[in-house]
């Protein structure tokens, strides 16, 4: 690229050297309303091509403003370089380097992946199922080699075990390329295809994939059926959506006999089926889209059990029908609607019917027999807990495997005999440097809302951790898209803890912790709700003596950054610091923008403002990009990816030039874009500790912890 003002950024007047953007002016108008946005020539014109090739593409002015501001972090940051390798190194020595996941029956084999000592990337591997030697299907650390970022989506194996699909992204946009190898030879067939979402599912027959591709937009919008040996171009095209905002995704029944077309945005969904044994096959629907109805289909034996919401099953119902009746006049209920009872997901095995369910804010599984139709339940008695149903790569089978952990207690890896009831443990996450869980505690508390409401808390401290007001708190929340934050064990979270920390997740509207209306409660018209759970957490954890006003560091990434940046505005002096990763702060300019990749499939969340003033107005008047005012705010560290497709990077860029232009203190305020990756971070899985690190070393750093 040309240089375009490749200096058009001058020093902020409360640092000798930090960056501020140059004000250009830019005006638009919708409904009659002007809006004046300073920065937004940091947003690429040719931002698809970014997306694809990265900084190479990047105009130079808005590349020599994000170095800037990374130049200006690192500079600000340097006093913590030696505590952020010591976070880094704590971290890693938590993780089981040579690790390895339980290998799961599939045929004659068994399939799993481990690392190796020293490696970032998977291995994946097999093993006869009745004992033998090894076999490495695929080294990722030897396909990383030479690469600034690899990322693999997944893997899958052939139904007849010669041929594996797998799929890359080596810029961080989610832009993946599927491969297809010989899993006789290890060569690599001729099988290219680009610009996919990274899953792929195989035919019945094992000749043909069928995968979903992304258009210039990003969005997933068709379907193909790929046969092995033959150029992408030939290609047939199987389902092809036309609105623009619903997404489709492809997956395969427990049963393998059906491949899923799903098309859903955040509040409607639609599903195909296609015969997984005919190569020919088209698309059938299952039932047409209705506005606000959802609906996911797995089959077994011939019958389709269908989880959904129609007919005022908020929290959800389980229902059957065939695959050869069209409609939902053909719904039969099987599992009732319970308000108050939120049924999550499910599976069909030959013999039993298995779903995921919340009450009262923890998670259980249930599990059917489907000849006898009794019925019984897998949960455990902490006061919380996280629990996740993994399920099987086989249909004819009375086993399921899931996993259980807590704030406090390392992740276990159950096997489950439906039948006798029997439970194995077949692993426990192991903490190579140590961790006793008799040093800690967690709490499930109660907050109370804004408006009454009980906003569920999750606390994780150590015992000897004193309980006067005196301790700094890391809270977390995210609240969006009906999205629950399990309470579940993390390795990092141990590194400010074990530092005086408490940390708290708050479990806020907007999420589904308490039922599907917890999450109708936090968004559109409600999404306020969202914020003052959050603020409400904060000062019920003062209240409670837990921490004090001015001693919480906020943390959320993505829509979660959005709930950062809102409270930043709406309560700036509870926080000492605000963590925003990946943060969504440019709400209302991202909605109007029909061309961003998520921006049409996200209007049922918050709202349409192209179309609707009082949408327009409802997003203005809490969008954090558009609320930031002349005030003094808590010191704040933005992290972005310039290959992001779902937070682009101009939404940080351009909320810390706005903070830069109209806060009235001289709190630290650093931006850190990452020039070479996307949404997720760095690829690698320490890597991304390092990033991590240095999020954690800021908390610990404005919280007078350095030493």
């Amino acid at each position: 690229m040309s240089n375009q003002n490749a200096s058009s950024f001058t020093k902020a007047a409360f640092s000798s050297d930090a960056p501020r953007a140059e004000q250009r002016d830019h005006r638009t108008s919708n409904h009659g309303i002007e809006m004046t946005d300073d920065y937004a020539w940091l947003r690429a014109d040719n931002w698809q091509e970014v997306m694809h090739k990265g900084r190479d593409v990047l105009p130079d002015d808005i590349e020599a403003y994000l170095e800037a501001e990374n130049g200006y972090t690192n500079k600000e940051m340097a006093d913590t370089e030696a505590l952020q390798a010591a976070l880094f190194e704590e971290m890693k020595g938590r993780i089981k380097e040579d690790d390895s996941s339980v290998p799961s029956p599939d045929g004659p084999y068994a399939y799993n992946s481990r690392f190796v000592q020293g490696g970032q990337y998977p291995l994946i591997v097999r093993t006869p199922r009745e004992g033998g030697d090894e076999t490495i299907l695929f080294d990722g650390n030897k396909e990383a080699e030479g690469q600034a970022f690899f990322r693999l989506a997944a893997t899958a194996h052939s139904p007849d075990h010669r041929k594996m699909a797998w799929a890359v992204d080596t810029k961080g946009s989610e832009y993946f390329t599927i491969r297809v190898r010989d899993l006789e030879t290890g060569t690599e067939l001729e099988d290219h295809l680009e610009e996919t979402t990274g899953g792929a599912v195989w035919s019945a027959d094992s000749t043909h994939l069928y995968y979903t591709w992304l258009d210039e937009n990003h969005r997933p919008c068709k379907v193909f059926r790929h046969k092995i040996g033959t150029p992408q171009s030939a290609d047939d095209l199987i389902y092809e959506e036309s609105d623009a905002g619903f997404f489709v995704g492809i997956g395969k029944s427990q049963s393998g006999n059906q491949i899923i077309v799903d098309c859903h945005d955040h509040e409607t969904s639609e599903v195909y089926l296609i015969d997984a044994k005919d190569n020919a096959a088209k698309a059938k629907l299952i039932a047409a889209r209705e506005n606000g109805v959802e609906y996911s289909v797995d089959e077994g034996m011939g019958v389709l059990y269908i989880l959904t919401n129609a007919d005022g099953a908020e929290d959800f119902k389980l229902v059957t029908t065939t695959p050869t009746q069209s409609g939902r006049a053909h719904w039969q209920d099987l599992v009732p609607h319970e308000s108050g009872r939120l049924l999550l997901n499910h599976g069909v095995f030959q013999n039993h019917l298995v779903w995921m369910e919340r009450l009262n804010g923890l998670p259980r599984i249930q599990i059917r027999n489907l000849t006898t139709g009794v019925q019984h339940a897998i949960a455990f008695e902490e006061e919380a807990y996280s629990l996740g149903f993994a399920g099987s790569l086989e249909f004819e089978t009375d086993t399921i495997r899931f996993t259980y952990s807590s704030m406090t207690t390392p992740s276990r890896v159950y096997d489950y005999n439906m039948s006798n009831r029997s439970r194995t443990l077949r692993k426990e996450q192991e903490v190579p440097s140590g961790h006793n869980s008799d040093d800690y505690v967690t709490r499930r508390l109660f907050a109370k809302g804004h408006d009454g409401v009980a906003v569920p808390v999750t606390l994780l401290y150590r015992k000897d951790t004193p309980l006067d007001g005196s301790a700094p708190c890391l809270l977390y929340g995210y609240g969006s898209y009906g999205i629950s934050i399990p309470a579940s064990f993390s390795t990092v979270a141990l590194s400010l803890v074990d530092r005086g920390f408490v940390y708290a997740i708050a479990h806020i509207r907007g999420g589904k912790e308490k039922g599907f209306a917890w999450y109708k409660d936090g968004k559109r018209d409600k999404k306020t709700n969202t914020f003052k759970d959050f603020i409400s957490a904060g000062e019920f954890l003062v209240e409670e003596g837990f921490t004090s006003r001015g001693k919480i560091v906020a943390e959320g990434g993505s829509a979660g950054g959005m709930l950062m940046g809102a409270v930043a505005n709406m309560a700036p002096s509870l926080f000492s610091g605000i963590l925003a990763l990946v943060p969504f702060v440019d709400v209302l300019n991202t909605m109007l923008d029909d061309t961003l990749p998520l921006t049409p499939p996200e209007w049922p969340e918050w709202g349409n403002p192209i179309a609707s003033e009082e949408d327009y107005k409802s997003i203005a008047a809490y969008s954090p990009y558009d609320q930031v005012s002349p005030q003094a705010y808590p010191a704040i560290l933005a992290v972005g990816g310039l290959t992001d497709p779902r937070v682009t990077y101009w939404e940080p860029a351009k909320w810390v030039a706005k903070l830069r232009e109209l806060r009235t203190d001289d709190n630290l305020l650093l931006l850190k874009i990452n020039m070479g990756s996307g949404h997720g971070g760095a690829s690698g899985r320490f890597d991304r500790l390092k990033e991590t690190a240095l999020e954690y070393a800021f908390a610990l750093k404005i919280s007078g912890k350095l030493n």
